[in-house]
């Protein structure tokens, strides 16, 4: 049976690759970002290359009523979301007494509230049929508090603990809720987040390889992945047994550009 997926984020990096992915596998794909004019050019390569039904919504998950939107709009067409993948998301840089408050609302709009809605309202008709998959992108930066990523790193914690205690609550339904947590990855997050020049990315992984990392563990059911070995074992081993202070400075310079 074809499967469709809704991705956010889909115009580019981390949710093109998503949506690449998943129509090369058959699947139909709803496409959500800002991006009209990218999502219908994205849209048509895929319907051309894959033969798949491709949706365009443009939605700013920066609007409070975004999710609502999105899931108005796919129940109005009578598409049937068998895979969400939260994958939009937004980054910062800089001491949080400097930044713009209505950045940081944003950003907790985006990363946080609109990914919640939109789980909430999709997880619904997937624990009534019985069956669907949900992949939040969170991040490594959400097993630390980061300086100059004071609002990003929390809401990435967020991200991991909401996708965790949801997945255990839907267990027995045949839903699986799978939580991404990559380190740096080569996107325009980089730029967009005014990240240029951090240590933090001189070794970023392609956008193509953590989708398919993520991808493959959704498919899979699991709880949490990492799309490298060496970060799931620092994470999960190393970084609970260190000293508070010791984790601050050392994600603190990390950052440093």
């Amino acid at each position: 049976m074809t499967q469709t997926a809704l991705i956010t984020g889909a115009s580019n990096g981390i949710g093109l690759e998503f949506a690449k992915i998943h129509a090369q596998k058959g699947g139909n794909v709803v496409l959500v970002a800002r991006s009209e004019d990218k999502l219908a050019q994205l849209a048509q390569e895929l319907e051309s290359q894959y033969n798949v039904k491709v949706w365009v919504i443009a939605q700013d998950l920066a609007q409070p009523n975004a999710a609502q939107t999105i899931f108005e709009t796919t129940e109005a067409q009578g598409i049937t979301v068998d895979i969400l993948i939260n994958n939009a998301g937004v980054g910062e840089y800089g001491l949080f007494i400097e930044q713009d408050l209505q950045d940081k609302h944003n950003l907790i709009q985006i990363n946080m509230t609109s990914l919640t809605d939109l789980t909430y309202l999709y997880l619904k008709g997937m624990v009534a049929c019985k069956q669907g998959k949900i992949l939040n992108v969170s991040s490594t930066a959400g097993f630390v508090p980061i300086p100059t990523q004071a609002i990003y790193s929390s809401s990435k914690a967020y991200v991991t603990t909401f996708s965790q205690a949801i997945a255990e609550e839907v267990r027995e339904s045949g839903v699986t809720v799978t939580a991404l947590c990559p380190g740096a990855v080569a996107t325009g997050f980089v730029e967009a987040g005014n990240l240029q020049g951090s240590s933090a990315w001189k070794n970023a992984q392609s956008a193509k390889s953590v989708a398919e990392c993520g991808y493959q563990a959704m498919m899979r059911g699991e709880l949490v992945a990492f799309n490298e070995g060496k970060l799931k074992f620092m994470f999960n081993w190393i970084m609970p047994f260190m000293p508070r202070s010791f984790i601050l400075k050392m994600t603190k310079q990390a950052m440093a550009k």
